[in-house]
């Protein structure tokens, strides 16, 4: 890396470029193909700070040297962070984000919103103090900004949602479509009771009393985000469907495609929409349909096994299977909560013994009621002998219940030539992909939680800027996967690498690189980049309007 100077003539003026330039070769290219990129251009730069730059270059193997012949007059401080924002930077280029957002100032402020939710979580306002820390302006070519700027970015990033999806779907589909599509709901709870989308509804985090919003979560067959979008926390899984199949068709263009969604989510008249739409389908059916398909003959109990079988009736097609690492797992797990039912049995006796006015029916309540949340009361029973309680099973009952452990049934309409029963059985279990992602975007990895805004037109970009963070999540943990580290761990090392500051006494000057130490090369050769040598100091600043509260809990 270096500078480079362009001379072009123009009639008889001649223009010169004064560019910072660096020198690569892609893998498995011969010697000779050298390629060039372009840094920066510093043409602009008064000829002191561009002469300072040319310095920095010439020693920046030996800067103690640099130093002293300044005699006094440059010096070199600690910078900021490069190593994470190179890194995530060149993963947008290759996912197609940069392209995606453009490169506006609103642009460039979206992509640091999803560069520092993957760095590390927080709020807008956390979002400007880690930028502090961070080479954001340098390595983007951001100007100064505050948490204001950040929450007009998201404005125009929700405005320009499906136009940012179509050109990330183009971007990685131009040549070949995908045939199938993977859609999955979950929901995230909210701490207060303001936002526009909360409501109460079916909570999947287990958190009672408190309001919601739904999150449906459209993916492509190797399981990357394709799109998302936001619902009230009251809506059913049904109802999200819909607009999944007019975007489909509408937005990316999809014909004769599959869409593959959890059992309970497409329903007859979900199948009708796609049916109209012309697309397919393949998702699994509840146990009350299995039995209602055993009564009237279309399957029988001896087809399940542990090779898939399959049944076609009137263009339908039922792929059936007993996965018996399952059917174990269901069996141990009645085993013991019928151990726990006569445990609670042996520690009531030994009251009743032990209190000789107490009532043993009121035991018998009790364990009844403890039955039914365990869900064995159709399997076991309660009585009463003597002062005792006695708890029995109900061998045959119990053989009907456990009948279909380990059971599950795939239904589709893909007709056989289109795809065989293996395919559709290892396409379904694709879903676990978006289960996931759901587990990524959730939790401690990207933090969708706490949601600080209220609006609808901030939740949804709040929750596409989680969607795109996740993008570059999943790019760097396919690069970094025979490394034997997490993403976190990675961007952790990556902060490390921090620049050296060359001010010069009239406060120009410059960011130099160090060489990176052997862990991080990996890190970078993984990702087949290199960092940069030197950058651009940028003489924007970012501040914050809020400042921490001035009570802080002592530790």
């Amino acid at each position: 890396m270096g500078i480079e100077r362009i001379k072009r003539k123009h009639g008889d003026k001649v223009y010169e470029q004064i560019l910072i330039r660096q020198s690569y070769r892609q893998p498995g290219a011969p010697r000779s193909a050298v390629k060039h990129r372009t840094i920066a251009n510093i043409t602009a730069l008064p000829p002191a700070e561009i002469a300072a730059i040319e310095l920095a270059f010439k020693y920046k193997d030996n800067l103690a040297q640099l130093e002293q012949l300044a005699a006094g007059k440059i010096e070199i401080k600690q910078g900021p962070c490069v190593g994470a924002v190179w890194a995530l930077m060149e993963g947008a280029r290759r996912t197609g984000l940069v392209k995606a957002l453009g490169s506006s100032r609103e642009g460039k402020l979206a992509l640091w919103l999803a560069l520092a939710r993957v760095i590390a979580q927080g709020s807008r306002l956390s979002a400007v103090r880690l930028a502090r820390e961070h080479a954001a302006c340098e390595v983007l070519g951001l100007e100064g900004f505050d948490e204001d700027d950040l929450y007009a970015a998201m404005d125009w990033l929700e405005r320009r949602q499906g136009r940012i999806e179509q050109s990330l779907f183009r971007s990685r589909h131009a040549s070949s479509p995908p045939e199938l599509y993977l859609y999955d709901v979950t929901s995230s709870y909210l701490e207060g009771d303001c936002n526009a989308y909360g409501e109460y509804g079916y909570n999947r985090d287990g958190k009672r009393g408190k309001k919601q919003i739904v999150i449906g979560l459209l993916c492509d067959a190797a399981g990357k985000p394709v799109s998302v979008e936001v619902f009230p926390g009251n809506t059913p899984d049904v109802l999200t469907v819909d607009s999944q199949v007019r975007k489909l068709a509408d937005r990316f263009g999809a014909k004769g495609v599959t869409l593959v969604g959890d059992r309970g989510m497409l329903k007859s008249a979900q199948l009708e929409e796609l049916s109209a739409a012309g697309f397919h389908y393949l998702t699994a059916i509840t146990k009350p349909q299995i039995e209602s398909l055993l009564k009237v003959g279309v399957l029988q109990l001896g087809m399940f096994d542990e090779k898939l079988c399959a049944v076609s009736v009137a263009g339908v097609r039922y792929l059936l299977r007993k996965n018996p690492a399952r059917a174990a797992e269901l069996a141990a797990g009645r085993e013991d909560k019928f151990r726990c039912l006569e445990a609670r049995a042996k520690k009531r006796n030994a009251f009743v013994a032990e209190h000789r006015r107490a009532k043993v029916e009121t035991g018998l309540r009790d364990l009844n009621a403890y039955g039914k949340r365990l869900k064995i009361d159709g399997w076991t029973r309660v009585r009463i002998e003597g002062r005792e309680l006695v708890v029995e099973r109900d061998e045959e009952a119990r053989s009907r219940a456990s009948r279909l452990d380990g059971c599950y049934v795939l239904k589709t309409d893909v007709p056989p030539a289109a795809a065989d029963a293996e395919t559709l059985h290892a396409r379904y279990k694709d879903l676990t992909e978006v289960e996931r992602d759901f587990r990524t975007m959730k939790t401690v990895h990207l933090e969708v939680r706490p949601i600080f805004v209220q609006k609808p037109d901030r939740t949804r970009a709040h929750v596409f800027i989680v969607m795109l963070a996740l993008l570059l999540r999943r790019d760097l943990e396919a690069a970094w996967r025979h490394l034997d580290l997490t993403v976190e761990e990675g961007l952790k090392q990556l902060s490390t690498l921090c620049a050296q500051e060359l001010v010069i006494a009239n406060n120009s000057g410059c960011l130099i690189v160090p060489r990176p130490r052997a862990s991080l090369a990996a890190l970078f050769a993984a990702l087949n980049i290199t960092p940069p040598q030197t950058l651009p100091r940028s003489a924007f600043h970012v501040a914050t309007k809020k400042k921490l509260p001035s009570r802080r809990k002592k530790a």
